[in-house]
């Protein structure tokens, strides 16, 4: 039996959760989020919490028990809050910018790279070479931060790319001189 999954959810205040047939809806003060729940996955509120239950007969039910409670937790946690991935660029004359509603990426390339910010992220470039995504959904914030880090990634010769703040690149060494 799923351990995550038992685990009864705080529901924090000024969030607001709404159970419509197999739709959980979480609004707080940050936006609103809805998640359907898969198959025979079901939610309860009691006592300022919420509560997954599962019959837990197949492998399928038991795997998306843990699953759907860890996404409700997520969304609350959302909207409450919100979730930030901060990137930091490295390389000589490499830069970031936000310029109205895209992120202008200087990365040595001939041309600066546009990247569009979708509606319901925000980009912040606090440092020319820190980029910061803040939203409310957890998975839409970690897929913002993967394609523009997937722009230019660190290399391991010089160091050089976009990387998330605190990740270690191991540098390789280069080419051995012949005399």
């Amino acid at each position: 039996m799923s351990r995550i999954g038992k685990k009864p959810i705080a529901i924090v205040s000024g969030v607001k959760v709404s159970i419509n047939n197999s739709e959980v809806c979480v609004e707080g003060q940050k936006g609103k989020l809805k998640y359907n729940l898969p198959g025979r996955i079901s939610v309860e509120i009691k006592d300022n919490q919420v509560l997954v239950r599962s019959p837990l007969q197949s492998r399928a039910d038991r795997s998306l028990y843990g699953l759907s409670r860890s996404l409700i937790a997520n969304m609350i946690k959302g909207v409450s809050e919100g979730y930030g991935k901060d990137l930091e660029i490295h390389g000589v004359g490499f830069r970031a910018a936000v310029q109205g509603s895209s992120l202008s990426l200087i990365l040595g390339f001939s041309h600066p790279v546009n990247f569009a910010v979708p509606a319901d992220i925000k980009i912040e470039t606090p440092k020319p070479t820190q980029v910061i995504v803040k939203g409310i959904d957890k998975e839409r914030v970690g897929e913002i931060a993967a394609q523009i880090r997937r722009i230019y990634p660190p290399e391991p010769y010089k160091g050089k790319g976009i990387r998330y703040l605190g990740e270690v690149v191991r540098k390789k060494v280069g080419k051995a001189a012949t005399k």
